[in-house]
């Protein structure tokens, strides 16, 4: 029998027991912790892999977020702080990084690992993890972060360095992706391909078990290295339960009922039951629940495709700009999201970023919007301008609402429904003149949305789905990846943005809001523009 046989074996069998343990215990129990230690949450979208080079989804990153650490992290407001990292420094040019590692971080207790069980984090694991990354044969859908690494050297076992092709501001940015997480060769090597399922890392908690499509559960990281402002070990739960029920609204129920301490994010099925029109919590739940908001990297929009051989009322940017000025998008937000989010008036840029900054971008002016389409129809004879606006039915409610406030200034619009999987086809192959699309950032950087105009990122070769194409955008936005000051670098990208609003390649829907659901008893939760779940300092009383 394989050393990994009997290894997996014995994990199987300690999996059952747990999991016996499990279903002939409380609800508010899980093996021998009562309910204060425990967080427990629902992953309706399931977990594919506990391997944070596969760190691709929230449903996997907020797992993976709990599992490791890697050399710097994100404060909740997008500022890079040190993680592994004690400090770091960047070369004049902006192409060297030099990471100067802590010494007190040591892997979770494993069996892998001779003598003590565990060993100190050293440079060369950065360099294994990173390259690792970027290796062909993991295939990891992150190895685009590191694209614009030239050279990854270890000077000592404390001390890191990474070149880069060139200047690339956002990169520190990128470096605290999950995906850049620390991880050992010995595992690696060890598991194989079921390192997805068997993690070794170094965060607040470590690995337990994994009943696929039923349960995770984390436990406790008793060697983890952080401490609070009054020198306690962090974290503070001992353990961490997360289900895999499919249907939101079993999960809802499953909150409601107090056997869930979190709840993420809202869905129709029971948004009006939980939230008044004017985004606030129903009365009857002030004393079970608290909610939390605050602003996320996610611009919800309208894209138009416009290649030069589409030959669409939307090629004319009097039409664009009109469907910009047509619709209220504050209504919408109120009425058909019950307040969750901010009118998109501001451009294309969200509110969350430090280069936001409140310019002026389309607001309801109906009035303008007929004499737009009145001029267009004008200068080209089309008396009947009609467009049609692709979109999957969850967003239906919408389109439509933007349906019926663009007839009103005298466009014909068409609503055209199909799945998730045809719009994401369409978009990318262009065969859709205007489509419902989102933007979550990838990275705490407005080059992260820019990007999305950049003529040689036409698709399939980058993300500018609507082949919009402008040479002095294009020329800003070179000068912005290159420029090492910040302050600089945002006002490139403020007036790229208002190259955007100008041109209007896309219409901007909404700038999106996180928004979290919590038992009254959980404290620390905090929130932040990318809806990381951190744990670290999460409290039960």
């Amino acid at each position: 029998m394989s050393v990994f046989f009997k290894y997996k074996l014995q994990k199987r069998v300690a999996g059952l027991l747990v999991i016996t343990l499990m279903l002939f215990s409380c609800n508010k129990r899980i093996g021998n912790f009562s309910e204060n230690e425990v967080f427990r949450y629902n992953e309706h979208a399931n977990i594919t892999s506990l391997d944070p080079a596969f760190a691709k989804d929230q449903r996997n990153i907020w797992a993976v977020n709990q599992l490791y650490n890697g050399l710097v992290r994100l404060d909740d407001s997008l500022k890079v702080r040190p993680d592994i990292a004690k400090s770091w420094r960047i070369s004049e040019d902006g192409k060297t990084y030099s990471f100067l590692l802590k010494n007190n971080v040591f892997f979770h207790k494993s069996n892998i690992f001779k003598e003590d069980s565990t060993r100190k984090v050293i440079a060369q694991d950065f360099k294994y993890s990173l390259e690792r990354l970027q290796s062909s044969k993991v295939a990891s859908p992150g190895g685009w972060v590191l694209q614009n690494v030239s050279a990854i050297n270890v000077q000592n076992d404390s001390v890191l360095n990474i070149e880069l092709h060139q200047a690339f501001p956002p990169f520190l940015g990128l470096l605290a992706m999950k995906y850049c997480s620390v991880v050992p060769k010995e595992a690696v090597d060890f598991f194989g391909n079921e390192f997805r399922s068997n993690p070794v890392g170094t965060g607040p908690f470590q690995f337990k078990l994994w009943v696929e499509n039923t349960k995770l559960v984390l436990r406790k990281n008793p060697l983890y290295f952080e401490k609070d402002i009054n020198g306690n070990s962090l974290p503070y739960l001992e353990a961490v339960a997360i289900t895999f029920l499919p249907d939101k609204q079993s999960e809802f129920l499953q909150f409601i009922q107090g056997n869930l301490d979190f709840m993420k994010s809202l869905d129709a099925s029971y948004k009006d039951d939980i939230l008044q029109t004017d985004g606030t919590l129903q009365p009857k739940y002030n004393a079970s629940i608290q909610m939390q908001k605050g602003a996320y990297l996610n611009t919800e929009y309208l894209g138009i495709y416009l290649d030069e051989a589409v030959k669409a009322p939307t090629s004319s940017k009097l039409i664009r700009q009109a469907i910009n000025y047509g619709f209220d998008r504050k209504k919408m937000v109120t009425f058909l999201r019950n307040g969750i989010g901010f009118p998109a008036i501001n451009g294309f840029i969200p509110k969350g970023l430090p280069s936001f900054n409140n310019q002026e971008g389309y607001t309801y002016q109906p009035k303008k919007a007929r004499e737009l389409v009145e001029k267009y129809i004008n200068e080209t004879g089309n008396i009947n301008p009609t467009i049609t606006i692709t979109t999957n039915s969850n967003y239906l409610d919408v389109c439509e609402y933007i349906q019926r406030a663009l007839q009103k200034i005298g466009l014909q619009v068409n609503v055209d429904v199909i799945p998730p999987s045809s719009l994401r086809q369409g978009k990318a192959s262009g065969k859709l003149p205007i489509f419902r699309a989102s933007w979550i950032a990838d990275y705490p950087d407005a080059e992260n949305y820019l990007s999305l105009f950049y003529s040689k990122n036409f698709t399939p070769n980058g993300p500018n789905y609507t082949h919009f194409k402008n040479k002095n955008f294009d020329v800003l936005y070179e000068l912005a990846i290159r420029e090492t000051n910040d302050a600089k670098r945002y006002q490139l990208y403020q007036k790229m943005d208002s190259i955007i609003i100008d041109e209007a390649p896309v219409i901007s829907l909404y700038y999106d809001e996180v928004i979290r659901f919590s038992q009254n008893n959980v404290s620390g939760l905090g929130i932040n523009p990318i809806d990381l779940l951190d744990l670290r300092k999460v409290k039960k009383q």
